[in-house]
């Protein structure tokens, strides 16, 4: 648990604090000031690159890689036009991480941006540049084998990522970059030990976090960075809506970077699901119907994973409002979604199988409600809300 925690919240996030440093356009009188000797803070670079940067957080991939290959092709020995391509499929395995298509061309970029960056390293030790890169390139794949439950992978890179990170330092202009990176460490520091006590050890091996700190710093990046407004933003709307229990803080953020990248399907699913969490259902079932239209449009990033939570959104809209038959059918579809991206133990499943069991009761099919609440203990561990529920309603109600 431990390195999955730390790996996935703490390395490889504040490392991919690095893909919006191209995201903001540059005025273009910053063609006149004088180029910096790294690539990474080439202001022209960056004027030119943002449209490629905007299209890939918006899911237009094609006219991002395009963009992307001509990098390449002037800068063939750089590791940042591999990077940003490794960049481009992480956003394709971070709408459902589940989902391992795309891991081997992801993983095969950041194998030749870090080759690259480290024959930089190799010719210059004092190279920041080349430290900057090699740490984000390990952080992410530290990131994926978190997620894959490779742990030795995932630690053997961490250990990297940590270790470049701190070769990175002392070059004042990656400061904004740099500090997405202390804003998480001083959070997640924290925030490890508290919620997993048999860590503190762990953890007291490292430097001493500051929550409160970590968190006035990532409003700082989110409100002023150049580089790293975006990154800052999806870690505080995450954080405001689950660990600090801020719904209207996590909405405002999500309605944002909803509005700005409109066909990025983990922003819009977020925004509707920001918009469910505080009573705007109304509004929370256009974007969800809004969603699965895009789904069965086949659009770019829109699936079965965001299939479930736009359903389940729907289908509680209908069920407030009285329309059964309506919630019924949505709520047969966050079944039929939570099977196809094998989500059977997320909470949305579950609770729509209660609700149906509950629907089915009503309507006097017992043995069908039965088979409902037989599929909620199925996959729900004892202690999980929706197993209760079940219980204490097959027991009222004699099953």
């Amino acid at each position: 648990m431990f390195r999955r925690v730390l790996s996935v919240c703490l390395l490889a996030s504040l490392l991919l604090a690095f893909s919006k440093s191209y995201s903001q356009s540059a005025p273009i009188d910053t063609f006149r000031v004088e180029q910096s000797p790294y690539l990474l803070l080439d202001k022209g670079l960056q004027y030119r690159i943002t449209k490629a940067i905007n299209s890939m957080y918006d899911f237009n991939f094609p006219v991002a890689e395009r963009d992307f290959a001509v990098i390449a092709y002037q800068y063939p020995d750089h590791p940042l036009p591999d990077f940003l391509m490794a960049l481009g499929y992480w956003w394709r395995i971070e709408v459902d991480v589940t989902n391992e298509k795309y891991d081997d061309i992801f993983i095969r970029y950041l194998d030749r941006a870090i080759e690259k960056a480290e024959d930089l390293f190799d010719e210059d030790e004092t190279n920041k540049e080349a430290a900057f890169f090699l740490a984000a390139g390990y952080g992410f794949q530290s990131r994926l084998y978190s997620e894959r439950k490779s742990w030795t992978k995932a630690a053997w890179a961490g250990r990297n990522a940590l270790k470049y990170m701190e070769l990175s330092r002392g070059e004042e202009e990656f400061n904004p970059e740099l500090l997405l990176g202390d804003a998480l460490f001083n959070y997640f520091s924290v925030w490890i030990p508290d919620n997993y006590p048999l860590l503190k050890p762990v953890m007291a091996l490292f430097p001493k976090g500051n929550k409160e700190l970590g968190l006035q710093q990532l409003e700082q990046v989110a409100s002023n960075a150049f580089y790293t407004r975006v990154e800052a933003q999806y870690f505080l709307f995450r954080l405001y809506a689950s660990e600090e229990k801020k719904p209207y803080e996590a909405l405002r953020i999500s309605e944002y970077l909803n509005s700005k990248f409109p066909n990025n399907p983990y922003f819009h699913r977020s925004y509707a699901r920001h918009l469910y969490t505080v009573g705007r259902w109304t509004e929370a079932l256009n974007q969800s119907l809004e969603i699965l239209d895009r789904i069965d449009a086949k659009q770019v990033g829109y699936e079965a994973n965001s299939g479930r939570y736009a359903s389940f959104y729907a289908a509680e809209y209908y069920r407030r409002v009285g329309d059964m038959a309506e919630a019924k059918k949505y709520y047969l579809k966050t079944i039929s979604y939570g099977e196809e991206s094998e989500s059977q133990e997320s909470g949305y499943y579950l609770h729509a199988l209660v609700q149906l069991g509950k629907m089915e009761t009503a309507a006097g099919n017992k043995a069908l409600a039965k088979k409902y609440f037989k599929e909620v203990k199925r996959y729900a561990k004892r202690k999980h809300p929706a197993h209760q529920e079940a219980r204490d309603f097959i027991k009222k109600n004699k099953l």
